[in-house]
């Protein structure tokens, strides 16, 4: 399990804090920066553009360039941007450096991907994904206790200064982890190739089951959650609810994801990847539709069904993923799956922009979120009854060839 802690740390560090840290500080930041509204929809923008540009890239390019340097890398670039984030007082240098941790970010990831589904063992590989996953949600508990206890006391930048230590210090355990990181003997690839070559990728995702639904996963979970999040503090405020609502539901989504993680990857070790991907596509699409019908007393069932889905969501989908693919190739799937991941949080929150400028409500926007959390779960039952076809037949399949091998013959009696 150490190997699950410290590629969680390191989502703690490059996702953790170096995407969702800024967001968290940038009230306190913008006197001193002087940055502007303007300023953060590009920062928003071009930082969803980097973090595609970098899981494109390592979906591509990953098996070319090593894993083990990529982690190394993407844990050195984010701790040097971490540490000189309180040097940078012009509101493009800033917006350069968020471009650049959050292409770290993207890339870091995938290295995980890969590490985990090579030198994890097979029985308890979906169990370390999930939990490394579920790291990002450590990350969002910690950025807040920095805003109550350090920004109070030492300033915005010592938060800054704080998470580049934190970076320096998983970067330093990291190192060490991979230089007595070996994989298993005897372990086989599950793929038939180590990787899908560039020319095939495409067609790899268009024409095999597994890719297909882990890609078709991954754009209905971002349609569904990056609207919510990016969304939901401005609807409590359109219905009139308190300020403080929006805080308490976010600490449940920090709260579910941290321990989310942990048993959601040992049911699909356990299980089986469908039954994960169901349980926790069903807690989500409940807590949406009951938001949708309830959003003042159902705001905190919503918030802790999302969090039971989204951090481990990428661990249990990894680890189907490599049970057919080998590590190299779920890593290239991986990437590509956080491609269409952001592209559609994207569309997602331009439909949601479209029918509030259209209706003057959000209303109908998170109808139709819900809506959208049902095909998801529709895909997650589907899943899973083909999961449990393909065990029925397989196991009749054994029956078959069992009853068919030669038996003992029976002894003459005298």
């Amino acid at each position: 399990m150490r190997m699950a802690v410290v590629f969680g740390m390191n989502q703690v560090v490059s996702h953790g804090f170096g995407m969702f840290l800024f967001a968290a500080l940038v009230p306190m930041m913008r006197e001193a920066t002087g940055l502007s509204y303007w300023h953060l929809a590009l920062a928003g923008a071009l930082t969803q553009l980097a973090y595609l540009a970098g899981a494109l890239t390592l979906g591509l390019l990953g098996a070319r360039l090593g894993t083990r340097r990529i982690a190394l890398i993407s844990g050195i670039v984010s701790s040097s941007l971490l540490f000189s984030m309180p040097l940078l007082r012009e509101p493009a240098s800033i917006i350069v450096a968020l471009v650049c941790l959050a292409a770290s970010a993207a890339m870091s990831w995938g290295a995980i991907v890969e590490i985990i589904s090579r030198c994890a063992p097979l029985e308890r590989r979906s169990t370390y994904l999930s939990s490394a996953s579920s790291g990002t949600a450590w990350g969002y508990g910690i950025s807040g206790l920095v805003i109550l206890w350090v920004v109070p006391r030492w300033g915005w930048e010592s938060s800054w200064r704080l998470a580049g230590v934190m970076g320096v210090v998983v970067l330093g355990v990291t190192w060490y982890t991979l230089r007595h990181l070996h994989e298993p003997q005897g372990q086989s690839s599950t793929g038939a190739a180590q990787a899908i070559p560039v020319s095939q990728l495409l067609r790899t995702l268009f024409t095999e089951r597994t890719a297909f639904f882990a890609v078709a996963i991954c754009f209905l979970v971002g349609f569904c959650t990056m609207p919510f999040s990016n969304w939901l503090n401005t609807y409590l405020e359109e219905l009139g609810l308190p300020a403080e609502l929006g805080g308490y539901s976010w600490s449940t989504v920090g709260v579910t994801g941290m321990v989310a993680g942990f048993i959601t990857g040992k049911l699909a070790d356990r299980k089986g990847h469908a039954t994960a991907l169901l349980l926790i596509f069903a807690a989500f699409a409940l807590g949406q539709l009951a938001f949708t019908y309830n959003p003042a007393d159902m705001v905190l069932l919503a918030s802790f069904g999302y969090g039971l889905m989204y951090f481990p969501m990428w661990g249990i989908v990894a680890g189907w993923v490599n049970q057919q693919y080998s590590a190299t190739a779920t890593m290239q799937i991986s990437g590509i799956c956080m491609v269409t991941f952001g592209l559609g949080g994207a569309l997602g929150n331009l439909v949601l922009g479209a029918i509030r400028d259209a209706s003057g409500l959000l209303q109908p926007g998170f109808l139709l979120l819900s809506m959208v959390s049902l095909v998801l779960l529709g895909l997650g039952l589907h899943i899973r009854r083909s999961a449990g076809a393909l065990s029925a037949t397989v196991m009749q399949l054994k029956q078959t060839a069992e009853s068919l091998l030669p038996g003992d013959e029976p002894t003459e009696r005298s």
